[in-house]
């Protein structure tokens, strides 16, 4: 996992011209923002074996912005050089992971399992999370 302290500006955006799916999402729409990951997985041609673990990853993130976080977030997708790119972005401010012994806050580190590369850009803007998964 990669982190960055105060967050770089321009960095790892869409690449130019490529289209991004957008959703705006507070805690009870989190059923609305698994079937938005699901259907843009389909979308852009990810294997339907792989769906299921991408979902659990976007789910996690997303839960871990409106509980942890801010009362409501962003999840942004995009596909760049054939991966599907996730981006998660709150407005909240970062606070450490679990404790040792703890039975919570397991969501990044499932995150970073399943995705092929995770980002976590957190500052005075808020927190961000970006998560690369395999495309077709």
């Amino acid at each position: 996992m990669n982190e960055d302290v105060e967050p770089q500006s321009g960095h790892a955006g869409p690449p130019p011209g490529a289209p991004v799916k957008r959703l705006r999402f507070r805690l009870p729409d989190l059923p609305q923002v698994r079937q938005f990951a699901e259907d843009g997985a389909r979308d852009a041609g990810m294997p339907e074996e792989s769906i299921g673990d991408f979902v659990i990853a976007v789910n996690e993130v997303a839960t871990n912005a409106v509980t942890h976080g801010a009362d409501q977030a962003v999840l942004r997708t995009w596909v760049s050089s054939g991966d599907l790119v996730v981006e998660v972005h709150d407005e909240g401010t970062w606070k450490p992971g679990p404790m040792p012994g703890a039975v919570g806050g397991m969501g990044l580190w499932v995150a970073r399992l399943l995705s092929s590369d995770l980002t976590l850009r957190v500052g005075d803007g808020g927190s961000t999370v970006i998560m690369r998964f395999p495309g077709k």
